[in-house]
């Protein structure tokens, strides 16, 4: 547990190893609650007293004015032990509120001093997970933005063929976004990925989805499309639902590049995620874009006729992911170069494994 009933003076740490904290040792209501240097002061020892509040100065964690929608802040106030105080310290380090279903969140995936606290649907990204610093060892900078993440410290998640050294030797020039935190905090959604099959079907279909992601973001440099003039090019008006968060929203994002508003929607939907209002989700949030990218390879066929995962499991070959993921532009000689070099990322990948690539490497 992150504070046992009845403890005191403990500061509670997580995002790159900062602090919850009372701003400005403030003791007011309404003090926001923030990220911040751990420092030792009576603004970050938080108590846990065994009716479900936690507390500093003796005010409660409060959620603000209520409030039950996705982003509410959280702030210092007097304790009342209504719904909005409680929260629930889960063995996974998750901080929830049982009245909205929400955990303890840093917003915008930001490690900046005086960044607020909110609540948000829970993700199981590195942004919401706690640590009582003096009853725990936090693994350094857990899943945070200098990549280095992962709730393991180290280890592969159970049953995950890659550990973190290996998804680092894949990506040792890897934008700070693409933490191995989130890609574990992500395979709950799909827990046949690369489980399926012997040891070297499981890590044939791990190098597969890395590989191609790999080759869709320039080797996980980049989370969104550099083409910003395509941009406004991904809302289909046709669809029921429209583009309700604006035209120019849809653009490719993600280790697989998701791109427009009735993809959003069905990943969404799949995921239990509102993407179509909040597209922006997939660039801010590891775990959401990695789930994103999980949601596609597992359940997508696009221009093949298998999904990815399909065809890693059914042994159709390597050459069959890239036919699903965009075959109507680079199969069939129509971009061998392209083809090449998912290739290439493929057999790079599967020596980091420690495996073979099989057949039927190109489409």
């Amino acid at each position: 547990m992150l504070l046992a009933a009845d403890a005191t003076d403990s500061p509670i740490t997580g995002f790159t190893g900062k602090c919850i904290d009372v701003a400005d040792a403030n003791t007011a209501n309404g003090t926001a609650v923030q990220l911040y240097d751990c420092n030792g002061t009576g603004a970050q020892r938080w108590s846990s007293p065994g009716d479900g509040t936690l507390r500093a100065f003796g005010k409660c964690l409060d959620i603000q004015a209520a409030g039950t929608t996705d982003g509410t802040s959280v702030w210092l106030w007097d304790c009342h032990g209504e719904a909005n105080q409680q929260w629930v310290i889960t063995e996974a380090h998750d901080i929830v509120n049982p009245a909205t279903d929400r955990c303890l969140d840093v917003r915008g995936y930001d490690n900046a001093n005086r960044t607020p606290l909110q609540i948000w649907p829970c993700t199981g990204a590195a942004n919401q997970k706690w640590f009582n610093s003096k009853a725990e060892n936090p693994p350094a900078n857990d899943g945070g933005i200098d990549g280095r993440g992962g709730d393991d410290g180290g280890d592969a998640p159970a049953g995950f063929v890659v550990s973190e050294d290996q998804f680092n030797a894949m990506f040792p020039a890897r934008n700070p976004f693409y933490t191995y935190g989130g890609l574990a905090a992500a395979l709950g959604a799909y827990p046949g990925f690369a489980t399926s099959g012997d040891d070297t079907t499981k890590k044939r279909e791990a190098a597969a989805f890395l590989a191609n992601a790999g080759h869709e973001t320039g080797g996980l440099t980049h989370v969104t499309e550099q083409n910003t003039a395509n941009h406004p090019h991904y809302c289909d008006p046709g669809q029921p639902y429209g583009c309700p968060a604006g035209q120019s929203t849809y653009y490719g994002r993600g280790p697989i590049q998701l791109s427009w508003n009735f993809n959003y929607k069905a990943a969404g939907d799949a995921l239990g995620i509102d993407l179509l209002n909040n597209p922006g989700l997939v660039e801010s949030d590891a775990s959401v874009a990695w789930k994103t990218a999980l949601w596609y390879w597992n359940t997508q066929s696009g221009p093949g006729t298998m999904t990815p995962h399909a065809a890693m499991t059914n042994n159709s070959g390597f050459g069959q992911t890239i036919r699903s993921i965009n075959g109507a532009l680079e199969c069939d000689g129509k971009n061998p170069a392209q083809v090449q070099n998912r290739m290439a990322n493929y057999l790079r990948f599967v020596q980091v494994l420690g495996t073979t690539p099989g057949d039927n490497l190109v489409c």
